[in-house]
């Protein structure tokens, strides 16, 4: 939660807390500048990197952050990826971000881009996308000591800035400097506007080589260090391939949600990527769906599957801006839970904080739009809205690096002789070639993981039953989409149909470990019986009026639209290398051929992302940026413990 906030004359935030920070960025322009951006020898340090990596000790009015974002955009040098990680124990808001922001012609569109992101930070890890996804933005919210301690991830340069040693010496003192090393390469820069004589020896302790340099009025002498110790030091313990040294040839098996999110992801940091479709074109499986939900979820305890939803739900959000046409693609219309259970799920310390921004309970004009009685448990989430999937998939594929090839039915992978990913058809013909190799078929993922690698995948068969908006049941239906035991979707329109308007949209059912395709009449009817119970307990009226709508004796029932989705034994998406001795390689090792075992050495650089269940639209998009993230040795796009149980590494230690 913002510390309460004072204003000066100015407009300025100020409080006591953030009396040295209101100092620094009053003329902080020089200082951002020259102290920590020069200090770090940017931007000639990135010049024609793959990616640069900053982290930040205090991003406070991210005065630091918006300097450096706009030094990336003015070099023609630049790296392709941007990566800015900030440690923040007291966010300001949004508000308090505009206020400050510098009127700087160049930093003033930066900042009000910034605050249109800044919200719902919770204690934990936001990732921020900027320019189409590349300069991402990391705020670990928390303690300073405790956040270095717990992340994972290794900086090209150090701001190491912040409240006064005086004022708060935790970010100074000798754990959270040691903590701070533990992110260091070696030749790592740091840069900072103190010159105390116990951050000097605290540094020079931790391995770094310090000096003082002239300082930025009102300074008389600043402070620049490289990590370069005496010692080699500890490599933390990995959990997963060495990172590769630069980007090269991809190939993704599936076109939906987890392959075109993969893809993306990929073509960003420069793969050249072709996907594979097995029919004829993308989103031909679970991924056409008509419409669905991106939704967070919540919970008292605020659980993996509440964080991780959130995580992803920004994750979402940013990628439709960025992509999609929103009205026609999705719809920012946020969505209304009606909590049958009796319960909203929602933490009790987050009322009032930034909790309130993802989450809230839901008004009794909100509940009277929905046909639901005043007294209803029901929360509403008001960062969510709907999509039609198979336009955000289109949208993810459609780049200048990543090719689709339909009718490629690939029935197995192998190693070619110089360790280069093969995927060959039923008749053993090569259908692509790549460095890497990237399964993310649903249900197909099974038949084409190694003998050695079984994964507990679950098929689970979805309908939905769907229809179109008429005269007489668009009064029964309410303005926005509702969730709670199913899912209502309502009011989406068809560009390509115009002349049949908006659809609505109810499901989906839970056949599980049932594959049948195509859905019989029988099935169908049964479908429709548990779409129609679902909505009638979500909506009592609505369910009434829209009976006819689900009952196939019916002219107005259209036939469910199904297809086989897969899910994991504890319903988590999974993400990352195959095969357990994978852990030791990196992309494009040398290895055997086609014929040896299914070693670590052999299944070098076959990820997967599949999984994905039902929450496709919530989960893919943090999942493409993760399997990227950990390929590339960045810093990851959610909370390191988060990312292990999305991890391949949890299958193997299950079996």
């Amino acid at each position: 939660m913002s510390e309460p906030i004072a204003w000066l004359p100015d407009g300025t935030p100020y409080s006591p807390r953030f009396e040295d920070r209101y100092h620094s960025e009053l003329g902080g322009l020089n200082q951002a500048r020259q102290v920590f951006l020069a200090g770090c020898g940017l931007p000639a340090a990135w010049a024609d990197q793959a990616q640069w990596r900053v982290l930040e000790t205090g991003f406070g009015m991210g005065l630091n952050f918006l300097v450096t974002w706009a030094a990336w955009k003015a070099d023609p040098q630049r790296p392709r990826m941007l990566h800015f990680t900030s440690v923040e124990a007291y966010p300001v808001s949004a508000a308090d971000l505009l206020r400050a922001a510098p009127t700087d012609p160049l930093l003033r569109p930066l900042a009000e881009q910034l605050a249109a992101r800044f919200h719902g930070l919770l204690p934990g890890v936001h990732r921020l996308g900027f320019e189409d996804g590349r300069v991402q933005l990391t705020l670990w919210i928390g303690d300073a000591q405790a956040m270095l301690r717990q992340q994972t991830t290794v900086a090209d340069s150090i701001y190491l800035d912040g409240f006064s040693p005086s004022a708060n010496p935790g970010i100074w003192d000798a754990h959270t400097l040691k903590a701070l090393a533990r992110h260091c390469r070696r030749g790592t820069q740091l840069a900072t506007w103190t010159i105390a004589r116990a951050v000097r020896d605290q540094l020079a302790q931790c391995g770094f080589e310090v000096r003082k340099v002239p300082g930025v009025p009102p300074k008389r002498d600043n402070l620049q260090a490289c990590f370069n110790p005496a010692w080699e030091p500890r490599v933390r313990a990995q959990t997963g391939p060495s990172p590769v040294a630069q980007a090269g040839t991809a190939l993704v098996v599936g076109a939906g949600l987890a392959g075109s999110a993969a893809a993306h992801s990929l073509a960003l940091r420069g793969w050249q990527v072709q996907v594979l479709v097995a029919g004829d074109g993308p989103a031909d499986g679970a991924s056409g769906l008509p419409a669905g939900l991106f939704c967070p979820h919540v919970s008292p305890d605020d659980s993996v599957l509440s964080r991780l939803s959130r995580n992803g739900v920004r994750q979402t959000l940013q990628r439709l801006r960025d992509l999609c046409q929103e009205g026609t693609d999705w719809g920012h219309s946020g969505v209304l839970e009606h909590c049958t259970d009796g319960g909203t799920g929602l933490p009790a310390s987050w009322a009032g904080g930034p909790g309130d921004d993802w989450s809230h309970s839901a008004s009794a004009t909100q509940l009277s739009r929905a046909g639901l009685p005043p007294d209803t448990v029901a929360c509403w989430h008001q960062q969510a809205g709907w999509v039609r999937p198979a336009q955000l998939v289109q949208a993810q594929l459609h780049h200048p690096q990543i090719r689709v090839q339909a009718h490629a039915v690939v029935a197995r992978l192998q190693r070619s002789a110089d360790g280069r990913w093969q995927a060959l058809d039923a008749d053993d013909r090569i259908l692509a070639e790549a460095d890497l190799a990237v399964l993310a078929c649903g249900p197909a993922t099974a038949d084409l993981l190694p003998h050695r690698q079984p994964w507990p995948l679950q098929p689970i068969r979805g309908q939905i039953s769907w229809g179109l908006h008429t005269a007489d049941n668009a009064s029964a239906l309410p303005p926005f989409p509702v969730n709670g035991n199913g899912n209502l979707v309502t009011h989406i329109p068809q560009p390509q149909d115009p002349q049949h308007g908006e659809i609505w949209v109810m499901g989906s059912t839970f056949e599980r470990d049932v594959t049948a395709m195509p859905i019989s009449a029988a099935d169908q009817a049964a479908a429709h019986a548990v779409n129609h119970g679902k909505l009638s307990t979500l909506l009592p009226a609505s369910g009434a009026a829209m009976a006819p709508w689900f009952d196939p004796q019916d002219a107005r029932c259209s036939p469910t639209w199904g297809r086989v989705r897969v899910a994991s034994h504890d319903r988590l998406p999974i993400v990352g290398p195959v095969g357990p001795a994978a852990t030791a390689h990196a992309v494009g090792s040398a290895a055997p051929g086609a014929g040896s075992d299914d070693t670590g050495e052999n299944l070098a650089g076959l990820w997967a992302l599949t999984a994905l269940g039902a929450r496709g639209l919530t989960l893919s998009i943090l999942c493409g940026e993760l399997l990227a993230a950990r390929l590339h040795g960045e810093p990851l796009p959610l909370d390191a413990k988060l990312a292990l149980h999305l991890g391949t590494e949890r299958l193997q230690r299950r079996g």
